[in-house]
Parts: C-alpha cells; sequence; structure tokens
C-alpha cells in the first residue's frame, strides 16, 4: 500500500479524470490506474504535498507490525493512537505551513500547496496570530507531531548534531596543528642541517687534523702457533704440556672501525663541549681500539687536570656516551687521555691474546691474559 500510494502521489497528471475535476481523456497517466488517479487528487487536493506524509504513515504501519523470530517488536512501545495523533497533527500543521509559507512551490497540484485542509488552518491561524506569529506555531505545532509520529527525540537530535559539529571542527583543527607542526618541523630541519653544516666546517677547518693512529688489525703470531699445528701423537700421557690454542675459538675476520672523519669531528666536538664549560684543550691524537678510543689531549696554560677530571660526567653527557675514563698522566707523554666508548663493542677474544707474539715474549712466571 505503502509503494502503491507512492507511485499514485508522483505520477499524478491534471489531464486523468479525477475527485475534483472530470477529463474527456480515455488514457489514464497515472501508474496506479483509474484507482491511483482519483486517490491521488483527493489526498493532494485535501493536503497538497503534505499528501506524501501518508505515505510515512503506511511505512510506519509495516514497521510497527514487523515482528523479530522471537515474536518481539522492532519498534518502540508506545501506543499506536499515540502515534495515529502525532500524525493528525503533523499532517495539519504541515498543511497549514505549505499553505502559508510555500504558495511559490512548482509543482502540479489539483488546488493550491496546502490542499483545502491547509488554508483553512492557515486562515484561521494567520488572522489570530499574524503571518510571523503563525509560522512559528506551525513550526512548532510540526516539530511536536513529528516527535509523537516518529518518536525521535530533539534533545538526542541537537546532542548528535552538536556532537558532529564538534567533532568536524575538532579534526579540522587537528589537521590544520598537524600540517602546521610539519612545515615547521621541515623549516627547523633545514636550519638545523645548515647549522649542523657550520658547526662541523667550524670545527674541523679551523684546526690542524688529528695524528689517528691506526688500529691494529693483524695481530702477530707468537712461534707457539705453528709449534702446535703438529698434533701431539700421544694425548692421554699423565705429563701431557700445556692445553693446545686450538681449544679456543678464533676471533672474526671482519672488524669494524671508526673512520677518519668520525675520529676527526668526535675530537674537535670535545674540544668545543670543555670550551663549553670553560676549560680550554686540544686534541693531538686518537687511538682507536675494539672497545674504546682514547683521545690524547693536551690542556691549555693555567688548566688543572681536576679540572677536567670533574668535567668527566658532564663531558660525557654532552657526547651522548655512558661513561668517559679520564688517563690523568700517559707514561713517556706530558698530555692526559679520554677514553671513550665506541659505538659497537668488538669482542677481544682469549685466543688472540695468548697466541699474540706479545704475550710469547713474556718471561715472567706467571702471564695473565685480561
Amino acid at each position: 500500500m505503502a509503494i502503491y500510494l507512492a507511485l499514485a502521489l508522483i505520477t499524478f497528471d491534471r489531464a486523468d479524470p479525477g475527485w475534483s475535476h472530470s477529463s474527456a481523456s480515455l488514457e489514464i497517466g497515472n501508474s496506479g490506474g483509474r484507482a491511483g488517479a482519483w486517490l491521488a487528487d483527493i489526498l493532494l487536493y485535501l493536503f497538497g504535498v503534505s499528501a506524501y506524509w501518508w505515505v510515512l504513515l503506511l511505512v510506519y504501519a509495516v514497521i510497527w507490525g514487523y515482528r523479530r523470530l522471537d515474536g518481539s517488536s522492532i519498534s518502540d512501545r508506545r501506543p499506536f493512537l499515540v502515534v495515529l495523533a502525532g500524525f493528525v497533527l503533523l499532517l495539519v500543521s504541515s498543511s497549514g505551513f505549505e499553505a502559508l509559507r510555500l504558495q511559490s512551490l512548482k509543482v502540479a497540484l489539483p488546488l493550491a500547496p496546502g490542499g483545502m485542509i491547509g488554508s483553512v488552518v492557515e486562515q484561521a491561524l494567520r488572522a489570530n496570530f499574524g503571518f510571523i506569529g503563525a509560522t512559528l506555531l506551525l513550526l512548532t505545532l510540526c516539530a511536536i507531531g513529528l516527535s509523537l509520529f516518529t518518536g525521535v527525540s530533539w534533545l538526542r537530535v541537537a546532542e548528535v548534531v552538536g556532537a558532529a559539529l564538534e567533532g568536524s571542527f575538532n579534526f579540522a583543527r587537528g589537521r590544520w596543528d598537524d600540517w602546521q607542526d610539519r612545515k615547521a618541523g621541515e623549516i627547523a630541519a633545514v636550519e638545523r642541517e645548515a647549522i649542523v653544516e657550520a658547526k662541523k666546517v667550524e670545527l674541523i677547518d679551523e684546526h690542524e687534523p688529528i695524528r689517528i693512529e691506526p688500529a691494529i688489525a693483524d695481530i702477530p703470531k707468537s712461534a707457539r702457533v705453528q709449534k702446535e699445528k703438529q698434533v701431539p701423537l700421544f694425548q692421554d700421557l699423565p705429563d701431557t704440556p700445556l692445553p693446545p690454542l686450538k681449544l679456543l675459538d678464533e676471533a672474526p675476520a671482519g672488524t669494524e672501525t671508526l673512520s677518519a672523519e668520525t675520529l676527526e669531528y668526535t675530537s674537535r666536538l670535545i674540544e668545543k663541549k670543555l670550551g663549553d664549560f670553560g676549560v680550554q684543550v686540544r686534541v693531538l691524537a686518537a687511538y682507536p681500539g675494539p672497545v674504546i678510543t682514547r683521545y690524547e689531549v693536551e690542556p691549555a696554560v693555567g688548566v688543572k687536570g681536576s679540572q677536567i677530571m670533574s668535567l668527566a660526567k658532564d663531558l660525557a653527557r654532552a657526547l651522548s656516551v655512558v661513561s668517559i675514563r679520564v688517563v690523568e698522566t700517559i707514561p713517556g707523554k706530558s698530555c692526559m687521555g679520554l677514553e671513550i666508548p665506541n659505538p659497537h663493542r668488538q669482542t677481544v677474544r682469549l685466543s688472540e691474546i695468548l697466541s699474540s707474539q706479545t704475550y710469547h715474549d713474556l718471561h715472567a712466571p706467571l702471564s695473565l691474559g685480561l
């Protein structure tokens, strides 16, 4: 019924015979046939475009009568009389508002917009409340009737609309803030790159290059290694010699060493950070090792070694390392040493120590490899 009524109202044609007028045409243009033409003519004559509310009433009747498999309803439990009263109020007030405000509608109607019911309501309210007052009253009655008819809570509608507007505003503001942050980050990144490049040039170009001692990559082997290549014939005698070195794991071939540019930059960074603390020094040489790198530092005139010792933790924090060991005295030299951990620690194998020529040349009664 709802679909049939909607088709009849949509395909209304003034040339079709109807309740409000007669026609000599034998051809019916309404999709609902002669009955649809008469039904559409009556409803549109009485209510105008507001007659479409009847379609909504039939749709609601379908929803109200629908049941789930367990027998429960999918609609609210309001009495149908309340729904019907809300529909009547909505239909009448909507027709009156249409007749009062929507006279310029370009729709094919058997009478004026709002129909006969709307014209009566509009004249009565306009005579008593005026044009503006009648408009406000009809809008209020439409809202009340729609709420009673559909069960819609206008407070809930206001909350949903407000939440949607607030969420849209916050989303737009968040996207704007993110864009501003990205733009500021890009500008800061460009400035930081320029500052870092300038600082690198300042740290490196204004000083003479330091002496970088090459890291020991190949440790000379002792003669014992060559002797032990011949496996003893008798291995289970009680007076066997020292355990052979082949029992120990060999050191890996590839070792990672710090580049000369890194050592040079770290040297200038040490001078810069100590200078920021009021201690002037000059880095003379760098000795990279498997675990730490020792930088030989020459304090300026009037700088005490205790000053550098007291700044060890501050310097470690400035260089982003765990700790720094300060060597106050290096035998045979007049400078101090700073031992800074390497970014990647290398494993020193016991086999490297025991098989080295340095260890073999020691003639002490008991030599320890640590």
